[in-house]
């Protein structure tokens, strides 16, 4: 009995150890296919759980699957930027001899991304081995040659992690905006993003779009999520604004359960101070690809991005799509040298020009590293690595600058022991020279409708917008003289001159363009006369050279001068006064070259009392004395001996005695005997047609 007893018991052991056997083998394969799943839409993260549970219920003697597994571990760490984990999952799969000699390649990269150089390099000769013309590998042993030189050798820029727009969580792809550089926009995973959703491809929570602002002490403040339509419970990230501030374009990646994700470009429109609800960018009729980090040229006219789209250098490539009133045209790769068989990412632009990305296809540090793109007119396109210590052997990307300087913010993986990104400042010491001007209605507000185009003597041809507050700002080269052209439509033109010498600092010229608008008289200041006299004084010349040089910046206008005095004295005589003084300015223009039938002196006397406007009612109210008038107040002769104050009644009688000029016609010395608004419109708007027709070839 015991023997049989005994017997039952031997059994049942076998049995539960069959059992046990099967259950694991089964549990294995349901893991495996799980992985495989989500492995097969883009869900990394999830996909390593299970791979690394069905590895561990691989016994050690199933080389075969534990290598297969392993590998797969290792291709979903790399992609979530878990390195350290990676290295450990390739170094297991070439343990257990995985068929795919890419497992040394990708071991490698890793090594290089966490510094391992001396671990990279022996690692990227044996992959050489058996293909030795790899061009990921061969810039990847020139990386584990260069990174430790450059790291020797610092470069001057100084990288600083900012507190003050980090969180616990991933923050990446800061983005400077506003007129003053003022306001922050990033992406981030932190707690306060939209819904409590946790993604299967990173493992963190979806990201959202926030935004930090400068208090008016210039301190930055929190972190806030920006408000409205544009976050949504899917992933919000890297975003750039359009020149004028008017258009957000940013990544968003939607989520299905049964097929890959995308990535995709959406738009919103700035509606005073929140954004529209935005709308998707219909780049290409290609579904299956990815299209994601946007950023428009310093122009406006073109839109930057990243795809995976057919047609690349392989990875990740840099694309290009021109900014069309109704959609988008064609879009363009850009090709070598920019683009490598790895990954080119991130694209952003200093107002130069020049285009800032990051790449692990080029060599350098390891990871992502920034790169610049320029054109040398003897070189060509020149890429160049941005080097120890903006770079790093972890991801650096996503540059932002504080207008024209080299200084600003971007983020990078460094010192986090889960790959995650976090925003740091940077700042490159440089001697600038550089002009900044203000484009304005003279008499008036900023017109941010304007265009200043500006011409050096080196061969330099630009067109430059200016931004909400009608300024602009552009870097100049020592040693060229310059032209520039303040223009907008319903205005005349106002040009500066400046020289720009050596210096051994930097230094920054300022320039004024106050526009006369065509439509209303424009006053001229600092126009004197001798007392009860006709006779321009000498402080007159300054201002009279300037109007001479306002009719030559503007060759076919003709214009009548009117001179206007207040209401004492007598309405016949004022009037006889009002017109030799006119005349008195007529002829210096005429003695100055200024084509005598382009001129029309006027006399008004007291007939035509001054209006205010609505800047020279805050400049009264602003004034010693202080004069409270209204716009569109008539200074008439009532009006003035009402206001019971002395003096303010001669701050009113000051602004009636005055000589004002305005645009009679603007088709002088053409074939049109009058403007025609309209034919001038269809005139310049078939010229923009055919510009946009005209193949351009690419220029940064």
């Amino acid at each position: 009995m015991r023997h049989c007893n005994g017997h039952i018991l031997l059994q049942a052991c076998v049995c539960l150890c069959l059992v046990a056997f099967v259950c694991s083998c089964s549990n294995e394969s349901i893991a495996f296919k799980k992985a495989e799943q989500s492995y097969a839409i883009g869900e990394y993260y999830t996909a390593s759980i299970h791979y690394k549970k069905s590895y561990s219920r691989c016994a050690p003697k199933e080389k075969a699957k534990r290598a297969v597994r392993a590998f797969k571990m290792g291709e979903c760490y790399r992609h979530i930027g878990y390195t350290q984990k990676a290295i450990a999952a390739y170094t297991n799969a070439i343990r257990y001899n995985v068929p795919d000699s890419t497992a040394y390649l990708h071991l490698a990269r890793q090594q290089l991304k966490a510094g391992q150089y001396k671990q990279a390099a022996q690692n990227f000769n044996k992959y050489l081995e058996s293909d030795n013309g790899n061009e990921l590998a061969r810039n990847g042993l020139l990386s584990c040659e260069l990174a430790p030189q450059w790291k020797a050798k610092p470069n001057q820029y100084t990288v600083k992690k900012e507190a003050i727009f980090n969180s616990r969580r991933a923050d990446y792809s800061p983005m400077l905006v506003g007129d003053d550089a003022d306001q922050l926009v990033l992406s981030s995973t932190r707690n306060d993003a939209t819904g409590d959703e946790i993604s299967g491809i990173t493992g963190q929570k979806f990201g959202d779009l926030f935004f930090s602002r400068k208090n008016e002490q210039g301190k930055w403040q929190p972190v806030e999520i920006i408000e409205g339509e544009v976050n949504t419970e899917y992933d919000e990230g890297a975003s750039c604004l359009s020149p004028d501030g008017k258009t957000m374009y940013f990544t968003r990646c939607s989520s299905d359960p049964d097929y890959p994700r995308y990535a995709e470009i959406w738009k919103s429109q700035r509606s005073d101070a929140s954004w529209s609800k935005p709308t998707k960018c219909e780049i290409s009729r290609d579904t299956l690809s990815s299209f994601a980090h946007p950023a428009v040229s310093p122009d406006g006219q073109w839109l930057y991005f990243v795809s995976d789209s057919p047609g690349g250098e392989g990875g990740l490539d840099i694309w290009r799509t021109r900014i069309l009133d109704n959609g988008f045209g064609g879009m363009e790769n850009l090709g070598r040298p920019i683009n490598t068989a790895g990954d080119e990412m991130f694209p952003s632009f200093r107002p130069n020009g020049d285009l800032y990305f990051s790449s692990d296809g080029h060599p350098g540090m390891g990871g992502l590293d920034i790169f610049i793109a320029h054109e040398d007119s003897v070189r060509g396109i020149v890429i160049e690595n941005q080097q120890y210590p903006l770079n790093s052997s972890a991801d650096d990307y996503g540059m932002t600058f504080d207008g024209v300087h080299n200084r600003g913010y971007f983020s990078s993986s460094r010192n986090d022991g889960k790959g995650w990104e976090h925003i740091y400042s940077f700042e490159c010491p440089e001697i600038l020279q550089t002009v900044t001007g203000w484009v304005y209605e003279k008499d008036g507000y900023e017109l941010p409708a304007a265009l200043v185009y500006m011409v050096g003597n080196d061969g330099t041809n630009l067109k430059l917008s200016v931004k909400g507050d009608g300024s602009f700002t552009q870097v100049l080269t020592p040693g060229v003289d310059y032209v520039l052209l303040g223009t907008c439509k319903g205005y005349l033109n106002v040009k500066n001159e400046i020289r720009v010498e050596q210096s051994e600092e930097s230094e920054e010229y300022t320039l004024q363009f106050p526009l006369p608008p065509i439509n209303v008289p424009v006053l001229i200041d600092n126009i004197f006369y001798e007392f009860d006299k006709a006779d321009l004084t000498p402080e007159s010349t300054e201002a009279l050279d300037k109007l001479v040089d306002m009719m030559n910046e503007n060759p076919n206008i003709t214009i009548e001068l009117s001179a206007h005095c207040d209401y004492r004295g007598n309405d016949n005589y004022n009037q006889r006064l009002s017109q030799r003084r006119a005349e008195s300015v007529v002829r210096y223009l005429i003695e100055h070259d200024i084509a005598k039938d382009r001129l029309t002196a006027v006399g008004y006397g007291e007939s035509r009392p001054k209006i205010i406007t609505k800047k020279l009612a805050e400049t009264l109210l602003a004034g010693t004395p202080k004069v409270a008038v209204q716009e569109g107040d008539t200074l008439t002769e009532a009006y003035i001996l009402n206001i019971k104050d002395k003096e303010e009644q001669e701050v009113l009688n000051a602004l009636n005695r005055r000589t004002e000029f305005r645009v009679l016609r603007t088709t002088y010395g053409t074939t049109l005997n009058e403007y025609n608004p309209q034919a001038e419109e269809e005139k310049a708007a078939t010229k923009r047609r055919e510009e946009s027709e005209e193949e351009e070839n690419f220029i940064f």
